[in-house]
């Protein structure tokens, strides 16, 4: 395991759907109550000294293409040192629900490209790709979860390849989420597959803070 590498002074920021939001425009202002607020806590009490400016930029029910829209505002105008990206579970919904106005594997490949390369165009961040998961057992009687499970190994191809396209630490969140459950309920960590409780954003962050520190 490497040493912790983002130093004083430099500007991380975290964008993503409601998982990265988390309350953070709202009561939990300004990192959010979920897995950012709890990585930030982490990283404070082990390294006080490093004056780290975060930026917490989720906004609930977002897609790859709603990131794309706002890219420019939202991270291209902190030209961050370190960018973090959570995406893709709303993509999958949206193809599943509505194939003709969804994201398909397709089109989450193709933006989720133009925006890191925007980045790295522009600023080259170091990047952190957090793998969407998605939090039921293979053999839930739930048919609609059985069709998600079914399509988020495409999504998750994705990230990955993007992470070795463009050296990125990868968070392999929806492994983290399987090794928890070969040894608890889905339902002790969400109560439904996607919006964790507090103790499965634990699992997000440890899984971040992991990533950071294999340097």
């Amino acid at each position: 395991m490497g040493d912790f590498q983002v130093l004083s002074g430099q500007t991380f920021v975290l964008i993503g759907d409601s998982i990265t939001d988390c309350g953070r425009r709202a009561e939990a202002a300004p990192f959010g109550s979920g897995y950012v607020g709890l990585l930030i806590d982490a990283v404070t009490a082990r390294w006080p000294e490093r004056g780290i400016r975060w930026i917490n930029e989720g906004i609930g029910g977002n897609r790859v293409t709603d990131l794309q829209a706002r890219w420019a505002t939202d991270v291209m105008a902190y030209r961050p040192d370190w960018l973090s990206v959570k995406i893709g579970i709303n993509d999958l919904h949206s193809h599943l629900s509505d194939p003709d106005n969804g994201v398909d594997v397709a089109t989450f490949r193709e933006t989720y490209d133009a925006i890191l390369r925007e980045a790295i165009d522009a600023c080259a961040p170091r990047l952190v790709l957090i793998d969407p998961f998605y939090v039921a057992l293979p053999d839930t009687p739930d048919a609609f979860q059985q069709r998600v499970l079914k399509l988020i190994p495409e999504y998750i191809a994705v990230v990955h390849d993007m992470a070795s396209k463009y050296g990125a630490r990868l968070v392999h969140t929806h492994e983290a989420f399987a090794t928890q459950l070969r040894h608890r309920e889905p339902s002790h960590f969400c109560p439904e597959p996607v919006h964790p409780y507090r103790n499965g954003h634990m699992v997000i962050a440890n899984a971040v803070l992991e990533a950071l520190l294999d340097g």
